[in-house]
This record gives C-alpha cells, sequence and structure tokens, in this order.
C-alpha cells in the first residue's frame, strides 16, 4: 500500500496544471465574436490528481461560460478559440 500512496503523490506533482487565465483577464473568443469581450470572473481548481481546472468568463452578451483551463489538455479554453486580450507585448509601443 505505501508504494501506491508513493506513486499517487509522485504523479499529482508531475501532473502541475498549467494555466491559461487568472482572474480579471481579459478575453475573446475567435469563433463567437457575437459574444463580445468577457472577463474572467472565477477560478476553480481541482485537488484530485488528473482533476480540471475551470474558469468562468463573463461576456458582454450577458452570459457567463465555464471552459478548461489547462494548457496541458486539449481541451483547453485556448485550444477551443478564447484569447486574452490586453496583455503586455514587448513588440507594441
Amino acid at each position: 500500500m505505501p508504494y501506491v500512496l508513493s506513486r499517487l503523490l509522485c504523479y499529482n506533482k508531475l501532473m502541475k496544471c498549467r494555466l491559461y487565465l487568472r482572474v480579471g483577464d481579459r478575453v475573446i473568443h475567435t469563433r463567437y465574436s457575437l459574444w463580445g469581450p468577457g472577463e474572467v470572473v472565477e477560478e476553480k481548481h481541482s485537488g484530485l490528481p488528473g482533476g480540471f481546472c475551470l474558469v468562468r468568463i463573463l461576456f458582454e452578451d450577458g452570459q457567463e461560460r465555464s471552459f478548461i483551463n489547462d494548457l496541458n489538455s486539449e481541451l483547453c479554453c485556448y485550444f477551443a478559440g478564447i484569447r486574452s486580450i490586453d496583455k503586455f507585448s514587448p513588440w507594441e509601443t
């Protein structure tokens, strides 16, 4: 049993979420421009290994929508079309 427990702890350390969005980030959706710009209003993190990291985004159309926020997942909001705006870019003056 200690071997299984140590494997689970090791798995949890290796499988950390790579977060894309934080509370307060402004975003747009590349496929649904009618939604308008949105803002991240909530983050939720699972304490279980392999659990989801979710963000709730309030869009200009008045709807709140939830997305997976883990860049290690192929279901991440980035791959679904969510793009962050108002981020610092060293190439812009």
